[in-house]
């Protein structure tokens, strides 16, 4: 036991992501771990609870990690992930790459190792994100729950049996944050061309879609009886939404749009 609440982890990649999940675990109280990425702005996450090194190689001989968490591109997976593979027989490894699958990432490690891939949103940053992990065979109780506590720190964890079934969440969830910005980005736009001046276009969209996002987090409700709560017949509300909600308007390009990243999610497989 380390006395703390998260065991020893190797983190491969400080990005964004990368960088969100150990701001979570160190929340929760993190035993000396290490982290690895080339970068030059990684150093900046060194503390007494982490040693940033720029190279596999940099790992001393005698760590071990309870998880190896890969946190790079996916593109780099076939050049970063074969460097790991001495940790196969001891710690599981969580994947959060977009695209690569259980049965890709085992074969760039070799052997059988315990993989749980995972995709998690960036609200991770302020600990809002929702993450939805599927385990490989080889994965015990005991490394489900530690993947489990791991994504817990950065919000909602959910798990699904089908692998398959991530391709899609990726493109609702790992990728839906970015649809959420572009409403506020184009809300905000619209504004301005109504007159309204730039600052206060950006307050209104802002506050709007965060406030809204918050009543719909607090409600049991559907969002189409949050959204027709709303909506008075004959009213503003009901005109903007006519138009919205054409066919050929929202729900086709929402459709096509999460068809798209689906499929990208799948191309990411290699």
């Amino acid at each position: 036991m380390t006395g703390t609440a998260i065991p020893p982890l190797l983190l491969v990649g400080c990005g964004r992501m990368g960088g969100a999940m150990l701001a979570g675990w160190r929340e929760r109280g993190l035993a000396p771990s290490i982290a690895v990425d080339p970068a030059p702005e990684a150093a900046a996450f060194a503390g007494p609870d982490v040693s940033v090194v720029a190279d596999a190689r940099l790992i001393p001989p005698g760590f071990s990690p309870s998880a190896v968490v890969l946190a790079v591109k996916p593109q780099n997976a076939a050049d970063t992930l074969p460097a790991y593979a001495r940790f196969a027989g001891s710690a599981v490894f969580l994947s959060i790459m977009a695209g690569r699958t259980i049965g890709g990432i085992s074969a760039l490690l070799g052997g059988d190792a315990a993989i749980v891939r995972a995709m998690p949103n960036t609200p991770a940053a302020v600990r809002q994100g929702v993450t939805v992990a599927c385990p490989s065979s080889t994965v015990t109780a005991d490394q489900r729950a530690l993947c489990d506590s791991l994504l817990q720190a950065i919000g909602v964890v959910a798990w699904a049996d089908k692998e398959a079934l991530l391709d899609p969440v990726t493109a609702v969830s790992g990728s839906g944050p970015a649809y959420v910005f572009l409403l506020a980005e184009l809300m905000e736009r619209a504004a301005k061309e109504q007159g309204i001046p730039a600052e206060l276009a950006r307050l209104l969209a802002r506050q709007t879609v965060s406030g809204s996002g918050a009543l719909l987090a607090a409600s049991t409700a559907d969002a189409a009886d949050l959204r027709i709560a709303v909506t008075s017949p004959g009213g503003t509300t009901a005109e903007a939404l006519r138009v919205l909600m054409d066919p050929d308007a929202w729900p086709s390009a929402m459709s096509r749009a999460i068809d798209a990243a689906t499929k990208r999610s799948r191309e990411l497989a290699g």
